[in-house]
């Protein structure tokens, strides 16, 4: 039996410069490592990331949660055989004792669920998402070329404005497409409004000062254009709305205007009518609006992706909510809301019984891990969101999957499918 013999948790920095939790697991010869990340527009039910709350980093600090692998859980699981990922899992929750981790903290208990699930796969000789599932289909990457809300900290209030390449039948071909219009995008947006209009975002997109969706669209539908790509035919693009984000006094502040939720339900109809290319609608209304989803969902059928994140933060609970109310048809993963593997597979597998779709994502906060390439190869996902074709924290998880893809060779196949 491979049992767990040490236990080692650090504080690192992420993408952003803040402190974040890096957890390495060892079993004999076997080392699993993992970096936790960290989001910004966060929904209000996430399982709570420590902070420290001192001088150190502003506040930002994670030595607590440091001191809570190295102090409280490594003595506790010493010994435990590192092929039960459920059991280990398990125990930290309860060790935890409260419903959203605020004890232990969900940083320091997925640190070590997936520091774990690493050092098993290597135990058994294989690569993580050979471990993790059968599955050998690679995702449809959404790259987040433009950045616009709390990612970019400019006028325009959708969040995201994403890349989706369907028209390929190779996972390395669709990301050299999306590449090349990211590029072209590049020139765009400078020729159009100058130099500043090429900073990006925390996640890589460009945050150009842009305050009207439709611009938005508009000079998405240009790059690939002229990049000499069909849209519908090679491509689709998705939004993430994270509407909560913008949503005071009852009215939702987007373009200039102030929306009730139903004016901002028959803005989506217009634009999706004006922009069939639009393909995959996240968060496009507050949390808590189960009904306005629902409508969304009622209104395009399975010919769009209504995606709750913010909605049901990847908890089997608020996801059973979603699908009584038929709230979505489509779920965004992240496993730093939930904070164990042994939980995020238990929202993947109820997200998949009722034949919606997942996309698994990164966080704003990121760090240069790959593991969320290959829990999407592993599982199958249908699409895989982890920002633009640019910054080392993002390509990180690209290059993982053009990795994975070469492995698999022939038997590799790719999730083109609308």
């Amino acid at each position: 039996m491979s049992v767990i013999d040490k236990v080692v948790a650090r504080e690192i920095l992420d993408s952003r410069g803040n402190p974040s939790v890096e957890v390495d697991v060892f079993s004999g010869k076997n080392q699993g490592r993992f970096m936790v990340p960290s989001g910004a527009s966060t929904g209000q039910f996430e399982a709570v990331e420590l902070r420290d709350n001192g001088d150190r980093f502003l506040g930002k600090g994670v030595l607590t949660a440091v001191k809570n692998i190295n102090e409280v859980i490594a003595p506790k699981i010493i010994g435990r055989d590192i092929f039960d990922q459920e059991g280990l899992d398990n125990f930290m929750i309860e060790l935890d004792g409260t419903d959203n981790k605020a004890n232990l903290g969900a940083n320091a208990i997925l640190g070590v669920s997936i520091a774990n699930l690493r050092a098993a796969a290597k135990a058994r000789g294989q690569w993580d998402f050979e471990y993790i599932g059968d599955s050998k289909r690679l995702p449809c990457p959404m790259l987040n070329v433009i950045n616009g809300g709390k990612h970019a900290g400019g006028d325009l209030a959708i969040q995201e404005f994403m890349l989706m390449p369907i028209g390929f039948d190779k996972f390395s071909d669709a990301l050299r497409a999306s590449a090349e219009i990211y590029q072209q995008l590049k020139k765009y947006l400078k020729k159009k409004y100058g130099g500043i209009a090429v900073n990006v975002g925390d996640e890589g997109g460009f945050a150009p000062p842009i305050q009207n969706t439709r611009e938005a669209l508009q000079a998405l539908m240009s790059a690939i254009e002229e990049t000499g790509y069909k849209p519908l035919e090679q491509f689709h693009i998705g939004i993430d709305a994270a509407a909560s984000e913008f949503l005071h006094d009852g009215k939702y502040h987007i373009d200039g205007k102030q929306l009730t939720p139903e004016e901002f339900s028959q803005y989506y109809y217009e634009l999706v009518e004006e922009y069939p290319i639009l393909l995959s609608l996240e968060d496009p209304f507050d949390e808590n609006d189960f009904d306005a989803f629902a409508s969304l969902v009622s209104k395009y059928g399975s010919s769009r992706a209504v995606v709750g994140d913010d909605l049901t933060v990847t908890n089997v609970e608020r996801i059973n909510t979603a699908i009584d109310k038929q709230s979505m048809n489509y779920l965004l993963l992240k496993v730093n809301q939930i904070g164990t593997f042994t939980e995020a597979k238990k929202a993947f597998d109820l997200t998949k019984s009722q034949n919606w779709g997942v996309v698994i994502s990164h966080r704003s906060g990121e760090t240069e891990d790959s593991f969320i390439a290959d829990l999407a190869v592993g599982w199958g996902a249908d699409r895989i969101k982890t920002g633009a074709p640019a910054r080392s924290e993002r390509v990180a998880k690209y290059n993982q999957l053009l990795r994975i893809e070469e492995y698999l060779g022939d038997e590799a196949s790719y999730n083109n499918k609308i």
